[in-house]
């Protein structure tokens, strides 16, 4: 029988009944044992185990157009019913498995926008993040330092974006993260106002560095520290 599957060389052409050595109306019992019976003996000849797994559906199809019409036998119709209750088994568990993923995603993802909405993390970030971040706040503090007066606006401007990308990168929602840039600006440059007004009050005290680049250092350092700590 193994040799005659392997050398059809069109399915079609054997009915399937043949194929497995049953007789119409077989129970779903038999048609399973014949089906291993087959398969065990054209091993693994690929294309014989393709006509037995066909001649398998095809019984199965069978014998469900058979239940039907109404010209079954009780012992198909509880192969057919079997049959049945395990596709639909299947699906259920399949189901119930994606819906559960689904459940824990939306769980996840739900504790993660709760923890991300505003209120951050504070955390140092690892590797060549924490370095580009440390040679980024440096530069900035250095050309507030240095740079010709006039563009201090540009480098505070520049800071903030930086800030706020860096949230984005660390996986914040861009609103709070862009409420914590602004926020953070603000504070900064009302610090360096007080700290301007204190120091401009002492007279002895002459400033290396004019008002506005004074102003802009307390800003830059709690710019650089929200791009270092806030996650």
């Amino acid at each position: 029988m193994a040799s005659g599957i392997g050398s059809s060389s069109n399915p079609g052409s054997q009915d399937p009944y043949s194929i497995l050595g049953l007789e119409p109306g077989a129970s779903f019992e038999s048609v399973q044992q014949a089906k291993e019976k087959r398969l065990l003996e054209v091993g693994d000849d690929l294309q014989a185990r393709a006509r037995v797994e066909a001649s398998y559906d095809a019984v199965l199809m069978s014998s469900l157009k058979e239940r039907q019409l109404g010209k079954v036998s009780n012992a198909a119709v509880n192969a057919s019913q079997r049959e049945e209750l395990q596709v639909e088994t299947a699906a259920r568990s399949g189901g119930s498995n994606a819906l559960l993923t689904r459940l824990r995603n939306i769980n996840s993802s739900t504790a993660n926008t709760k923890s991300g909405e505003f209120w951050p993390n504070l955390s140092l970030p690892e590797g060549q993040g924490l370095t580009v971040r440390l040679v980024l706040g440096g530069l900035a503090l250095l050309l507030v330092i240095v740079a010709p007066v006039g563009s201090t606006e540009l480098i505070l401007a520049v800071s903030t974006i930086a800030l706020f990308l860096s949230q984005i990168r660390r996986g914040r929602r861009p609103l709070a993260s862009l409420g914590w840039s602004v926020l953070l600006l603000a504070s900064g440059l009302i610090l360096g106002g007080l700290l301007l007004q204190a120091m401009t009050a002492l007279p002895s005290v002459t400033l290396p560095i004019t008002g506005d680049q004074l102003e802009a250092v307390p800003t830059v350092l709690l710019l650089w520290a929200g791009a270092l700590l806030l996650d």
